[in-house]
């Protein structure tokens, strides 16, 4: 016979057991409240249309999760208690199987899985639909260890002229767009594959090198409101992988118009190559290898 506690000291267990739970909830920081009342997504997101049916899929499959849950929980403490050994001399009805029962937890998580999936689909379609005629078209070049972003002036013609800015691995690139827009971005490398994230977009892809013209990778998003926020590269490109960094700023239209009056431009798209910029920093430590070091 297994070692069993005495009554008092199970339920002493127990409510020691609920006490821990009650003052960790308890002790909480703000930040991880805000956390949960937004699930766990990033900070001011979503920053876009898009963004917003990401976040509701993400909040209601939260919501499925926890109702199964819950449901599985009281089912477990309810069969425990209830056909719990009530003394040392009797042992539990044993119950092989039950055919009902069976049935209803085999179709009940297919079930589930196919509502998850429809709503995954068509969240995907919502995300990645493209309209003809987007306001701005933003040429994103990720390169071996920064980002080029070419503001294109004429949105039906992605060869012709643009305002750009570069950035470098010592100097992070800002990248400035519209409020209220709908904002094309072409996604183009000159070396590996790398990967364009703005966590408050909600939304990443994967920028391939070879790609050119309209075969390259692009996603639209529709700015809802103004601010300031981080991108970052999610794959894994190369020694200097941490520093694919760049910032994000939604302005008004006005300010947005001004900012291009501020940056470079140029005659055609910078889409690395050629046109990569130098990394600052790194030819020296290129250099500095070759030699040796400093034996």
């Amino acid at each position: 016979m297994g070692l069993q506690l005495p009554k008092r000291a199970r339920q002493l267990a127990l409510g020691a057991m609920l006490g821990i739970s009650f003052l960790m909830l308890g002790a909480c920081s703000a930040e991880s409240k805000a956390q949960a009342s937004r699930w766990a997504m990033p900070a001011d997101s979503p920053a876009t249309e898009q963004g917003q049916y990401i976040a509701d899929l993400w909040k209601w499959s939260w919501v499925a999760a926890l109702v199964t849950g819950i449901i599985v929980w009281g089912l477990i403490f309810y069969v425990a208690w209830r056909y719990r050994r009530r003394s040392d001399d009797e042992i539990p009805v044993q119950t092989r199987y039950n055919l009902p029962l069976e049935i209803f937890y085999t179709i009940a998580p297919i079930m589930m899985v196919i509502v998850f999936f429809f709503h995954t689909v068509d969240v995907q379609n919502k995300v990645l639909d493209e309209v003809d005629n987007p306001d701005q078209v933003i040429q994103v070049v990720g390169q071996q260890w920064s980002w080029t972003f070419n503001h294109t002036d004429d949105p039906t013609d992605v060869d012709g002229s643009v305002h750009y800015v570069a950035g470098t691995a010592r100097d992070i690139p800002t990248l400035v767009l519209p409020v209220d827009q709908t904002i094309e971005f072409k996604l183009s490398s000159p070396d590996v594959i790398h990967g364009f994230w703005v966590p408050a977009f909600l939304m990443k892809m994967d920028v391939f090198p070879g790609q050119e013209g309209e075969e390259r990778n692009s996603f639209q998003v529709h700015t809802t409101k103004e601010g300031t926020f981080m991108g970052k590269c999610t794959e894994l490109c190369g020694v200097s992988h941490s520093r694919m960094l760049f910032n994000v700023e939604v302005v008004s239209q006005a300010e947005y118009d001004q900012y291009l009056t501020t940056i470079p431009q140029a005659d055609h798209p910078l889409l690395g190559g050629s046109d990569a910029v130098t990394q600052v920093g790194l030819d020296e430590a290129q250099e500095h290898e070759s030699n040796g070091g400093d034996e």
